[in-house]
């Protein structure tokens, strides 16, 4: 007898199933409904149905097996990608700045990915849970030592969902593994970018003080300057005194030249103080 043949007792010796799995050449699955003299239709209808739910759920879970292995070699691309990636940042051969759009790519598409998964994902799930409480119901026996429909589901059908559990469960922590290197990544480039400023407001600061610098020292220019032609406008209006009061004119200059400069000064820092 193949493999692929489960056969038990059910429902308390009500009747003796049995079901080939393999897809015979005219592309159906054959299944044995022995029932017990004292079995009602109705009891004998219920097992039928049971094995029809098992069969149907279980080729519709099977739909989850399908996507996961269509998944398989694009999650092991993406996977090696962000670990060659992962090492870069490890070892500093590359700029985090380059780095983070293909580390951003990678989550972007691995969150596509997810979401086109987590539906028939799901349905899988709640597929394969309708399957194991169908073949719970039939409260299995053993027959003639052969393997019963829950065996032949632990050796067959439970890898396979597995295998479905696994991918989802891979890529969620390929989704997270990533979402955590594209924060460190940030968190890179947003400290190089926080030294960067640092230094450039280090630079303005000297920039700024050099300004002040210079500005004191125009000040003081200005300072001569405007006090030159003060002390020229105030002689010409003192020369007229130099005869009457018996001094030259050059005494007359040098007399009113700190006075002036001192005025200048004072109204100089002033205006400064009040600008400030």
């Amino acid at each position: 007898m193949p493999e692929s043949v489960a056969v038990a007792r059910v429902l308390d010796d009500a009747a003796v199933i049995a079901g080939d799995f393999r897809i015979d050449p005219a592309g159906h699955q054959r299944f044995l409904i022995s029932v017990a003299p004292g079995t009602g239709p109705r009891r004998a209808g219920r097992i039928m149905q049971r094995l029809c739910e098992i069969e149907t759920y279980k080729s519709m879970s099977m739909l989850g097996f399908s996507r996961a292995r269509e998944l398989y070699p694009r999650m092991g691309e993406l996977e090696n990608r962000m670990r060659a990636m992962i090492g870069d940042m490890t070892g500093g051969e590359k700029k985090a700045e380059e780095t983070l759009p293909d580390l951003l790519d990678i989550s972007a598409e691995l969150e596509a990915m997810s979401a086109r998964a987590s539906f028939r994902i799901g349905a899988t799930e709640a597929y394969e849970k309708i399957v194991s409480q169908r073949i719970a119901v039939l409260r299995e026996e053993r027959f003639q030592g052969r393997q019963t429909f829950s065996e032949f589901m632990t050796r067959r059908y439970d890898p396979a969902m597995r295998t479905v559990r696994s991918t989802r469960d891979r890529l969620q922590a390929m989704a997270d593994r990533a979402m955590r290197a594209g924060e460190l990544l940030r968190t890179r480039v947003d400290v190089e970018r926080s030294a960067q400023n640092q230094a450039l407001l280090e630079s303005m600061d000297r920039r700024a003080d050099m300004q002040l610098r210079l500005q004191k020292t125009v000040e003081g220019l200005s300072v001569v300057a405007i006090s030159y032609y003060a002390v020229s406008l105030a002689g010409y209006l003192l020369y007229p005194l130099a005869g009457p009061l018996g001094v030259s004119k050059g005494m007359i200059t040098a007399a009113v030249t700190l006075p002036v400069v001192a005025a200048v000064w004072w109204l100089v820092r002033r205006i400064r103080a009040k600008i400030h």
